[in-house]
């Protein structure tokens, strides 16, 4: 979907999104504890919290978490599966207006997200949100794309079927990271890897926005590739995807 708005581009991969898309490591939420004193009463801003993947990490270490998400789609799913913490707060809002009272949050997270935002009214409205002295953190699950044969593979053929890939790569995404900050930030990195058959391969390749759905004609010759790479590549039915989680934090 070509040009399609960061808002709305995920609409026709929620259902993907939610059984696919991988969670982030522990370790993330325990540097948070250990590099920015987070404790179980301090309140959160998941601002593009999706389907509340990383909500539910938050909402798992005891924090009220507020999931702000523009998307229906996503926030619904998000409601969904977060409906047994009583601390999770749905809220349509958006980076740029959150719709949060002021200075009412000790921290806003972003997981996976800030790249598609307007990165200036995004830093005014954490900044209006935010109490004194409060943190921002900004993290990535990165595909590793040179490390395997088949994750050598499985990005070339993003290159050759990916309606708009080129434009939202993910070494483009954390190229903006510092505009966030002022003066400075920290950064940690995790490794992870999450092992799919083939139907968790087809719906992780399809809950991303720049794979052709049902109806392009790239559609069904991307699956024809991809159904070959995993032939090739699978050891008892599985491949493995890694990633490189990337964590940014430090004062807004």
């Amino acid at each position: 979907m070509p040009g399609a708005h960061p808002t709305t581009r995920f609409s026709d991969r929620v259902e993907n999104y939610v059984l696919y898309r991988p969670g982030y490591p522990a370790e993330a939420v325990q540097t948070l504890r250990s590099e920015c004193a987070l404790r179980p009463d301090h309140e959160i801003a998941d601002v593009a919290s999706g389907t509340g993947i990383w909500t539910r990490q938050l909402l798992e270490n005891g924090n009220p978490a507020f999931g702000v998400e523009p998307n229906a789609g996503m926030r619904a799913a998000a409601e969904q599966m977060l409906s047994s913490f009583p601390r999770f707060t749905s809220v349509a809002g958006s980076a740029e207006a959150t719709t949060l009272a002021d200075h009412s949050v000790d921290y806003v997270t972003v997981a996976q997200a800030a790249h598609w935002f307007e990165r200036d009214a995004a830093r005014r409205e954490f900044a209006r949100i935010l109490r004194p002295g409060a943190w921002l953190a900004l993290l990535w699950n990165e595909r590793l794309t040179d490390s395997s044969s088949f994750l050598r593979e499985y990005e070339q053929m993003l290159l050759t079927y990916g309606t708009d890939y080129n434009e939202v790569r993910q070494e483009r995404t954390t190229a903006a990271v510092s505009q966030f900050f002022s003066p400075g930030f920290q950064q940690r990195e995790f490794e992870m890897c999450q092992s799919l058959d083939y139907a968790g391969l087809e719906g992780r390749l399809l809950s991303s926005s720049y794979a052709p759905g049902p109806g392009h004609p790239e559609h069904h010759p991307m699956l024809r590739a991809l159904r070959r790479m995993f032939e090739a590549h699978a050891v008892a039915g599985r491949v493995r995807f890694e990633y490189l989680t990337r964590l940014y934090f430090g004062r807004p």
